[in-house]
């Protein structure tokens, strides 16, 4: 038995409160979203590590047809490599926005469904100016730009 309460402030004590036996609320109901501000800075954070990989990438592809030395005349690498790299920065993309989507996290479901159709058109654009540049260098082996092959 408690103590006697105090003048004025009632009895008030009922039989004590059990937890319930059995929480249903994670059934059919509304689903969970995740939190706002984890999820804009989740999206934000992917954006930035994704942009700074396709950076390095295409940073290394410039950098391969680089010379500092004048009497030296460097072709840069063909796209192809490079491209794959930035498939798979996309890839990553599409399962993060998969993965979002799942954890109801709405920001980064659009940002990472952005990056991803950013990146493959960066794709699609390497792809067909490399073949542009191959069938030219086919045409006339002698232009500028194209490497020297035998």
């Amino acid at each position: 038995m408690c103590p006697p309460c105090p003048r004025g402030q009632g009895g008030g004590h009922g039989p004590p409160v059990a937890p319930p036996a059995f929480d249903a609320t994670g059934g059919p109901g509304p689903r969970r979203r995740a939190g706002l501000g984890a999820d804009i800075g989740a999206g934000c954070g992917l954006v930035f590590l994704e942009l700074a990989a396709l950076v390095v990438v295409f940073g290394l592809w410039w950098l391969s047809g680089f010379s500092l030395d004048p009497d030296r005349t460097v072709t840069a690498d063909p796209l192809g490599n490079y491209l794959i790299a930035v498939g798979v920065v996309g890839a990553v993309a599409l399962v993060a926005t998969v993965v979002a989507a799942r954890a109801g996290a709405v920001v980064t479901v659009v940002t990472q469904g952005l990056m991803a159709a950013l990146v493959c058109l960066i794709v699609v654009g390497g792809s067909a100016g490399q073949s542009h540049e191959d069938q030219r260098c086919r045409e006339t082996p002698a232009a500028p730009g194209c490497r020297d092959t035998r």
